[in-house]
């Protein structure tokens, strides 16, 4: 891979919305995740936990606390990503490994064709999703969920993103 290939995944990643359900094999699935491994973090404490979430009724149950549960059920599979408080060191810092740690793994299983949407939303309702998981909110914080499955291409042409401009690099950069 050379430079402008790197620079076109970059850009060619997406939200993905729509999946058909396929089984994805656990070893690309940790391929994915090794991608987000090397994800810088202050003194390379990686302050990263991952629930691998498939089955039908934990996905429920997580689908119960978004407004995209029907996305998080239709994917094959959902990364469920806590902050290790145990792991940390300085939040701040920690909060944006983990950032670094979620975007290597969107542009991971974009490499490997597979669709991702990072959910945010469900912040909402960290504590039900501390439950679910018998987490203690003292030690873990929900980062977010990253759906991950096959595309369903059929649906994502329909609806796809014909606004997927950037604002203008002079608007919010200056030269020193």
């Amino acid at each position: 891979m050379d430079s402008n290939d790197l620079i076109n995944l970059i850009r060619s990643r997406r939200s993905v919305r729509n999946f058909v359900y396929q089984k994805i094999d656990n070893q690309i699935i940790r391929e994915i995740l090794d991608c987000g491994r090397w994800a810088p973090s202050g003194q390379n404490r990686q302050p990263w936990k991952v629930y691998i979430v498939a089955h039908p009724t934990v996905k429920r149950m997580i689908a119960e606390q978004s407004k995209y549960g029907g996305i998080i059920e239709s994917a094959f599979l959902n990364f469920v990503i806590f902050y290790d408080i145990d792991r940390g060191y300085d939040r701040t810092k920690d909060l944006q490994s983990i950032g670094a740690f979620i975007q290597n793994i969107l542009l991971g299983a974009h490499a490997k064709g597979l669709g991702t949407l990072w959910i945010g939303e469900i912040l909402e309702h960290k504590e039900k999703i501390n439950e679910i998981f018998k987490l203690s909110t003292d030690k873990f914080e929900l980062m977010g969920v990253v759906t991950i499955g096959v595309v369903d291409k059929s649906m994502e042409d329909k609806e796809e993103q014909e606004d997927r401009e950037r604002r203008p690099l002079d608007e919010f950069i200056d030269w020193f």
